[in-house]
């Protein structure tokens, strides 16, 4: 008797990039408005379910008006873990889906580093993370 075997693959087509920031969630979002010339709003939070414990990260969202690309600030730390359990030194994380240029992204990258409150800002492959269905909603 033959047997199927079906592979499950994530659809992990957004880009990705890391924030090391001390600043407050709503704080970040200001000043990345600022900079980057967007309106980052707060929307739900991002429920996580963990060993039957619900973990809450706080979201915020900016819809481009030309296109269909959406722009999410996401926070790492929850009330009670990390989104991305590996990177724990990374505060943040802007998600970008739908299409985005690589020359846009990489400009992206320059404009958040040039705020004195962030640390660092580098994109990250989404396919080389352990937690990556946690970056699926």
């Amino acid at each position: 008797m033959n047997r199927l075997t079906l592979k499950y693959e994530l659809d992990l087509d957004f880009v990705l990039i890391a924030i090391t920031s001390q600043l407050k969630d709503y704080m970040l979002c200001f000043k990345l408005n600022r900079q980057l010339n967007i309106n980052l709003y707060k929307i739900d939070e991002l429920v996580i379910e963990s060993n039957s414990n619900e973990i809450f990260f706080s979201r915020y969202q900016y819809q481009i008006p030309e296109s269909e690309t959406d722009v999410y600030l996401l926070a790492n730390k929850g009330d009670q873990g990390y989104l991305i359990p590996e990177m724990k030194r990374v505060d943040y994380f802007i998600l970008i889906r739908n299409y985005i240029s690589e020359e846009e992204v990489e400009q992206m990258i320059d404009d958040i580093n040039k705020l004195p409150e962030i640390l660092a800002a580098i994109e990250v492959d989404p396919r080389k993370l352990k937690s990556k269905e946690n970056l699926i909603f």
